[in-house]
């Protein structure tokens, strides 16, 4: 884990490539104490470890099914499996879960340092608590992955790929229909691939949606800007961070301001978590 100091930052953004309806503003300042994060996002052999020593089944293996993106599945599966009307690309698997991350016939096996998938956020809180730790709250989520930079696009800076450089794994090319992987990855990217950011931290853009803690809301007026920690109640929770299937054209959220949400006990093959630890006495 990595230690961040806390102190005070301005959380949100009014981007010109921004969406003002998911509450990415206002601008404002945002105090945090001191934490500590996972430097990398949880991975599937650090899960297997959680479910080995406490039989947890995650909520994809309790309703049998998870979501998949269709350009992974062979040609049956996917000609076979129930879409989102608004979103095509994606395919309700039966069998897909963080094992079988494209459904029956997939594996882990070469995917150790991978960010584990098809987990809840249910399932990511289980494991927060095996681990001693927590999901982080949205600010600081945000706080850490600007790094150190002060309303900056992305945890490197405004350029995203600076001097030509890929700094994050995203889709690359025109979604939905070809992804060049020209950053080296069509699916998701070990945790530590790229450069961290200023604090240390990994892939805060791009590869995988991370669960936070806050339950969902846009209004921001009225939050408390000393350790923020949301509603006290809602229906879905923050995600954060963006994946390897964002692309400007569509879902142009892995700026660090950027933000979106799920329910409970949704998952995907592109959602996953870190969790962080408070400071003790």
């Amino acid at each position: 884990m990595v230690l961040l100091p806390g102190g005070e930052f301005l959380m949100g953004a009014e981007d010109s490539e921004g969406f003002p309806a998911d509450g990415e503003g206002p601008v404002r300042a945002v105090g945090l104490d001191a934490f500590r994060m996972d430097a990398c996002a949880v991975t599937n052999a650090e899960f297997a470890a959680f479910v080995a020593d406490t039989g947890h089944l995650t909520d994809a293996e309790r309703f049998g099914w998870s979501y998949v993106f269709a350009g992974f599945l062979p040609g049956a599966l996917r000609r076979d499996a129930p879409r989102p009307e608004h979103t095509p690309w994606w395919c309700g698997v039966e069998g897909a879960s963080w094992l079988f991350p494209e459904g029956p016939g997939s594996t882990v096996e070469e995917r150790g340092d991978h960010p584990v998938v098809h987990v809840s956020w249910q399932d990511a809180a289980a494991y927060a608590v095996w681990a001693g730790k927590r999901l982080p709250t949205e600010a600081e989520w945000e706080y850490a992955a600007r790094g150190g930079l002060e309303q900056r696009r992305y945890p490197w800076g405004d350029e995203l790929n600076p001097d030509g450089e890929f700094r994050c794994n995203i889709w690359r090319g025109t979604f939905p229909t070809k992804n060049t992987a020209e950053d080296g990855y069509r699916g998701t990217a070990p945790v530590d691939a790229f450069e961290p950011n200023g604090f240390g931290l990994y892939n805060l853009s791009g590869n995988v949606w991370e669960w936070c803690a806050d339950w969902w809301s846009t209004d921001h007026t009225a939050a408390d800007r000393s350790n923020p920690a949301g509603p006290g109640s809602g229906t879905a929770k923050v995600i954060r961070g963006g994946s390897h299937m964002c692309h400007k054209s569509y879902c142009n959220r892995y700026r660090v301001a950027a933000r979106s949400a799920n329910t409970p006990d949704s998952s995907s093959g592109h959602t996953g978590f870190r969790c962080v630890q408070d400071m003790r006495p």
